[in-house]
């Protein structure tokens, strides 16, 4: 009888978490509907690539920005665009979320709702795009601080899988998806272990032993991939198939290390295997080996400046920093989200600690918009305001960069108006009413 109850329990869970979730944003409007060509006017546009407009002009019409200029130098034709004046307030191409399990985890403790990580070691055959859950109740809490693109990554194994670039508006995956197949991610082997010492109460640092063999695994991985995009009598092999575009240049690798070692090894060995299109995801180890990123070209994508060091022997504001120090290097940096689902949304606010800490306030911005894009590869379309490139963008009527003012009135994400209030604004107006605050 416990057991039919235990199991009873079970599936009424199961049944309430597939329940329909009250629709949001993505629902609130009919995507087939057309849209009246738009035009924000009065506002300072920050561009992405450095250049700050004020009292600027932005239009676009079919999703795409099709005039960016001052008031003083276009003249608008009323009777085609729908004006909106947002004067006093600030536009921004909207913020980039990379390296995220938006979207294909929902609750860390309850396995059916996450799909970020299949069984095995080696899988760039598993896209994201697949297992992205656009009712998401994450999706309303980032739009809400600007960020409208993400970079869904898989987790797990030496090869995890390959990422997609999603937009945060589509009613399915479908709908969502921006890029499919922008990176395959390598996580590659640590040659260091730690391990906990309980008779001196320390941690030591032994070898890997297993480090030789999986660098002999992934080298014949690559290598098989190579031999087999040039046969023309191929026996299909999807995890092979999937692993062309690293080498005719149309998917990139991101690359997971830690080490100094480490990363040099890596990216050596990505060249080595002529593949182009390579980017490390990393931390502070990048300082120590800077000179080489620098000359190999390599972007780093950085884990969040609201975080402490992972050595004891870093200063403590080292990734306070970090953008900084590297953008100063010549090296193409992002900022990324590592840890708690939630809190990706303060993404545009670990942009302005970086700003904080030296970094230019607009070259800030770039670490979430347009270097983004770059790393991507998809910087012809987005992350940033010019002409040609998708209307994915948001007004705030502050520093959308700034905790204490960033305040969004408005987004668009290819020309479309979204909505940005979700569950937690719609509480707030609640309370707020029930308390009789704001009378």
């Amino acid at each position: 009888m416990m057991n039919f109850n235990k199991h009873y329990i079970v599936l009424i869970l199961v049944a309430i978490y597939c329940m329909p979730l009250k629709p949001y944003a993505q629902d609130k409007f009919d995507i087939k509907k057309p849209v009246k060509p738009t035009a924000l006017v009065g506002g300072s546009l920050h561009i992405g690539n450095g250049k700050v407009i004020p009292n600027g002009i932005i239009g676009f019409d079919n999703g795409k920005i099709s005039i960016v200029g001052t008031t003083d130098s276009i003249k608008l034709d009323s009777e085609t665009y729908q004006v909106i004046d947002v004067s006093g307030q600030h536009i921004y191409p909207g913020f980039i979320l990379l390296n995220s399990l938006i979207g294909i985890e929902e609750i860390s403790g309850v396995p059916h709702s996450n799909d970020s990580m299949e069984e095995g070691s080696i899988n760039p055959n598993l896209n994201t795009a697949f297992a992205f859950k656009s009712d998401s109740e994450f999706l309303p809490v980032i739009r809400f601080n600007g960020i409208l693109t993400v970079e869904t990554v898989p987790r797990g194994g030496l090869v995890s899988g390959t990422s997609s670039v999603m937009k945060l508006d589509g009613r399915d995956w479908e709908e969502s998806l921006y890029k499919f197949g922008a990176a395959i991610h390598l996580n590659w082997p640590n040659a260091m272990r730690s391990s906990y010492d309980a008779a001196t109460h320390t941690r030591q640092l032994k070898p890997n032993s297993t480090y030789d063999t999986d660098i002999a695994e992934l080298q014949n991985l690559f290598t098989q991939a190579i031999t087999y995009g040039k046969r023309d009598d191929k026996i299909p092999n999807l995890k092979l198939q999937a692993m062309q575009g690293l080498f005719n240049g149309t998917l990139s690798l991101f690359v997971h290390a830690t080490d100094p070692k480490e990363i040099i090894e890596s990216i050596q060995f990505s060249k080595e295997m002529g593949i182009d299109h390579v980017a490390l995801v990393t931390a502070e180890s990048a300082l120590l080996v800077k000179d080489f990123l620098r000359e190999h070209h390599i972007p780093v994508i950085l884990p969040p400046t609201h975080s402490v060091p992972g050595q004891v022997d870093m200063d403590y504001d080292i990734r306070y920093k970090l953008p900084y120090l590297l953008t100063n290097e010549g090296i193409v940096v992002a900022i990324s989200h590592t840890g708690m689902l939630s809190t990706s949304r303060n993404l545009p606010f670990y942009a302005g600690v970086a700003a904080a800490y030296g970094l230019d306030k607009e070259d800030a911005l770039k670490t979430i918009s347009l270097n983004a894009a770059k790393i991507l590869g998809v910087d012809d379309t987005l992350g940033s305001l010019e002409v040609g490139k998708d209307a994915t963008l948001f007004v705030s009527k502050g520093d959308a960069l700034d905790i204490r003012t960033n305040n969004l009135t408005q987004a668009f994400i290819q020309g479309k108006k979204i909505e940005l209030e979700g569950k937690q604004q719609e509480q707030y107006k609640e309370c707020s009413k029930l308390l009789g605050h704001n009378e």
